[in-house]
């Protein structure tokens, strides 16, 4: 199967399932609904969590099948963001980076003229022809530091 390229005109489910060969199901457009109602970083067990409520049918190991292939054809993106699980997300016609909290996992998407100028930078002097970036970083978000301070533990984000 090829990867196929998604810009913001072509993110139609279905052409861009059609382009690779594969057929649509209901299990790949409930989880891009999904991830669009919940326009969030969701792993596996939150999406499992929620499709199951509208499929009692739908299992786990679907999940990630449908996980996979809906990244592999790069309409989904697959974050490490420094737990032992992945997050997804629908893939943005833009580039964006992420701010991690380490205490309770809040995510935060940022898009910067700086990231843009390092990548470039970057490819020029390794003579490097990028075709994608991440940018992860991890640290206390303002409400845990706050916690800290007086001595609270902040609630995970769920």
């Amino acid at each position: 199967m090829r990867r196929v390229c998604v810009s913001g005109q072509t993110r139609n489910l279905r052409s861009v399932l059609r382009t690779a060969g594969c057929r649509i199901t209901g299990q790949r457009k409930l989880l891009l609904e999904l991830m669009q109602i919940h326009s969030g970083h969701l792993d596996a067990h939150e999406l499992y969590r929620l499709a199951r409520e509208r499929d009692p049918r739908l299992s786990l190991s679907t999940i990630y099948r449908t996980l996979g292939l809906l990244h592999e054809l790069g309409l989904v993106n697959e974050l490490h963001l420094g737990e032992e699980h992945h997050h997804y997300e629908i893939a943005p016609a833009a580039a964006h980076h992420h701010l991690v909290c380490a205490s309770c996992g809040k995510i935060v998407e940022f898009g910067s003229s700086l990231t843009e100028k390092l990548t470039a930078a970057v490819a020029r002097e390794h003579n490097f022809e990028i075709t994608e970036a991440s940018i992860d970083l991890t640290g206390y978000c303002a409400d845990c530091r706050a916690a800290r301070r007086r001595g609270e533990a902040a609630n995970p984000q769920s």
